[in-house]
């Protein structure tokens, strides 16, 4: 269990970067697209990048929660498949599991390639139950679970915003429930994957360990999610170079 919190303690500051990148390029990107064509290809490559990450946090956008519009099914299908396709979900893995090796997480399971491709896999097997559980059922219940801003001001309305946001879905109407497809996601996640876990790892007991802390763990980035937005623009701003004066507004005329 100390091995697992370790796990998700390391796996934070690679998150927060790509949290960080994403919400920094949103700025910085519309900031670009009032270049020269010069910039199309390096703009259509950050766009390509900004997509992926913000598929991979499962966020709207910069859009805020009075800006919510419900999906329509065709809509969550493009979503699920590109999550399930999504390459930072597999880089993701892979350092997962490299930490996993280096802890010998499960002890049971060797080390060399044999023991980190099953340590890869598990991983792997364990997001993609997570995530085609909370697509069915979210589709099912109509059911939204993309994190939007708050829009609200103040730290602790923000805050109390962004802790219900982890265990709280939006309806078609914009309205707020429990979210039964997020929560059953996870625990589907964390007790399915005993099955092929060895017996270190394999208990009821050690499925509800690894339920909490993801639970957790969903709560503490969505605080995250909240307040990056404003880090991103703040350091946009600072990054942005005051204008060159032309030739032409330049006074030519001798004293």
């Amino acid at each position: 269990m100390v091995v697992a919190r370790t796990k998700r303690i390391c796996s934070l500051p690679m998150l927060l970067g790509l949290a960080t990148l994403v919400l920094i390029s949103v700025p910085l990107k519309a900031q670009d697209q009032t270049g020269d064509t010069s910039t199309t290809k390096k703009t259509g490559a950050v766009d390509k990048g900004i997509d992926y990450l913000l598929n991979y946090l499962n966020m709207a956008g910069a859009k805020k929660s009075n800006e919510f519009q419900p999906l329509t099914q065709r809509e969550r299908n493009k979503l699920y498949l590109k999550t399930m396709t999504n390459p930072l979900g597999f880089a993701k893995a892979g350092l997962s599991a490299g930490l996993d090796q280096w802890n010998d997480k499960p002890e049971e399971w060797e080390q060399g390639a044999s023991g980190y491709g099953k340590r890869f896999a598990n991983i792997l097997g364990q997001y993609s139950i997570q995530r085609t559980v909370t697509f069915g059922l979210g589709s099912a219940l109509h059911e939204d679970n993309r994190y939007f801003n708050s829009g609200k001001h103040g730290f602790w309305p923000r805050t109390g915003y962004a802790l219900t946001s982890s265990f709280l879905a939006r309806h078609d109407d914009g309205s707020r429930s429990p979210s039964f497809s997020q929560v059953g996601g996870v625990a589907a996640g964390a007790f399915l994957s005993r099955l092929w876990q060895p017996a270190s790892q394999g208990s009821a007991g050690d499925g509800a360990v690894s339920f909490g802390i993801t639970m957790g763990y969903n709560a503490g980035f969505s605080i995250v999610k909240e307040f990056l937005p404003d880090l991103g623009r703040a350091l946009a701003k600072k990054r942005k170079k005051p204008s060159v004066p032309s030739i032409q507004a330049i006074d030519w005329t001798p004293p």
